[in-house]
């Protein structure tokens, strides 16, 4: 799979031009502890490796494009303390890649390249989502690179492989399918255990032992289960209270499996029964989410989805009588309704563009009351389909009569 995607991205450049990635490396925490590691998606999405401090070097000559894969060398006396380093062998078996080579010899055959006029462009990854974001290790590789070859073009690589990583094949889709059904058995154990004055973090602790017992890399993103009037809070993660009699709990959730990531979203009465209030308001999240899903098929615009959605929550609410104009919803709802899905949770993708077979995206509507204490979000994953969609994570319950039944 790595090796066709590496062929892919030399296809859409010329000769001359060059890709580093580095994998990355955990930043320092507090005293001799660091945070937990995440590989650099794109970087794993082009080697499927997940160590630390790796890089690889790929370059388009005339006749091919070339990949040099750079990993850390065995030292036994490093070793004894944090486990063994992967082997050039085994490198080469996950990659694909069969020119391995050691970190130190790096600068060597970037230099060599260079030197030979085989490179004048160089990509790399060098995304910032905000002015004030951190450097990477790409943004002060760049630095050293502009220093010592000012002649050398340098490009971001983020918007090929971004609209590369829109389209899934068939084995990342199979993925994304496990990271559901973990996510899937995870839920149930919630629904098993949910009662008036539960704690959160119990709740958040019940998920994660389903899916790691499941096989899951464990959970995607930080789970979210706000209870009562926190469920108004798009990304509560203090999941600290107790959930109280008669409140509902939203659980935004998903477990990892190979690194693809499931995102689901579900809103459980904390009593096992809704009341008349929420199955209501409740209902009206359901259907915006219904038809949201509906319009989902190739050839429709992204930024529709959100429109069908906003459309048919302001018509329920007026009718309710909650709100009287079309611009009182963002009282209620004030985020989009659908993102990317894959390596990253908010995968990379272009939201201008129409939907093609392979997307895989959310559809996530939402109500949020908070006069109410009442905060309401459904979230399915869709594959986009030659016929229209797939909703993948179907078989999680999501309707009140299936909710009441399993918490009884």
């Amino acid at each position: 799979m790595h090796t066709t995607f590496r062929n892919a991205l030399g296809e859409k450049l010329t000769t001359g031009d060059a890709v580093v990635l580095f994998a990355g490396k955990a930043p320092k925490s507090t005293a001799d502890a660091n945070y937990t590691f995440l590989p650099n998606k794109n970087f794993f999405y082009l080697t499927g490796i997940t160590c630390e401090n790796f890089i690889i070097l790929m370059h388009k000559t005339e006749r091919a494009f070339e990949s040099h894969l750079f990993i850390e060398k065995p030292d036994y006396d490093i070793e004894k303390w944090i486990g063994r380093k992967m082997t050039k062998e085994t490198a080469t078996s996950i990659s694909g890649v069969e020119s391995v080579k050691y970190l130190d010899e790096f600068h060597d055959v970037l230099n060599r390249l260079i030197y030979n006029n085989q490179i004048q462009k160089i990509y790399l990854d060098l995304e910032k989502l905000s002015w004030d974001e951190s450097d990477s290790v790409a943004h002060d590789f760049s630095m050293a690179l502009q220093k010592r070859y000012p002649f050398i073009r340098l490009k971001t690589i983020h918007p090929i492989l971004s609209e590369m990583r829109m389209i899934k094949t068939p084995e990342e889709i199979a993925h994304i399918r496990e990271a559901i059904q973990m996510t899937d058995q995870g839920l149930r154990s919630i629904l098993k255990m949910l009662k008036p004055d539960v704690m959160e973090y119990q709740i958040e602790a019940t998920f994660a032992h389903a899916i790691r017992m499941a096989g899951a890399d464990g959970n995607s993103f930080p789970t979210i289960a706000a209870s009562g009037g926190d469920a108004v809070i798009l990304h509560y993660v203090e999941n600290n209270k107790a959930a109280k009699a008669g409140d509902m709990v939203l659980l935004d959730l998903g477990a990892q499996y190979k690194q693809y990531a499931a995102d689901i979203s579900r809103t459980y009465p904390v009593s096992g029964r809704f009341s008349e209030r929420q199955k209501t308001i409740y209902n009206i999240v359901l259907k915006a989410q219904a038809a949201t899903i509906e319009a989902m098929k190739p050839g429709v615009k992204f930024e529709t989805l959100n429109e069908v959605c906003k459309s048919t929550l302001i018509s329920e609410l007026k009718a309710i009588g909650l709100i009287q104009k079309d611009e009182e919803l963002t009282r209620y709802y004030y985020h989009g309704v659908s993102h990317y899905l894959g390596l990253d949770v908010h995968d990379l993708g272009r939201r201008d563009v129409i939907l093609q077979p392979g997307m895989v995206l959310t559809v996530e509507p939402g109500l949020y009351i908070a006069e109410e204490n009442i905060g309401i979000r459904i979230e399915d994953d869709i594959l986009i389909t030659e016929a229209g969609n797939e909703n993948l994570s179907v078989m999680i319950p999501k309707t009140i009569d299936e909710i009441e039944k399993l918490m009884i």
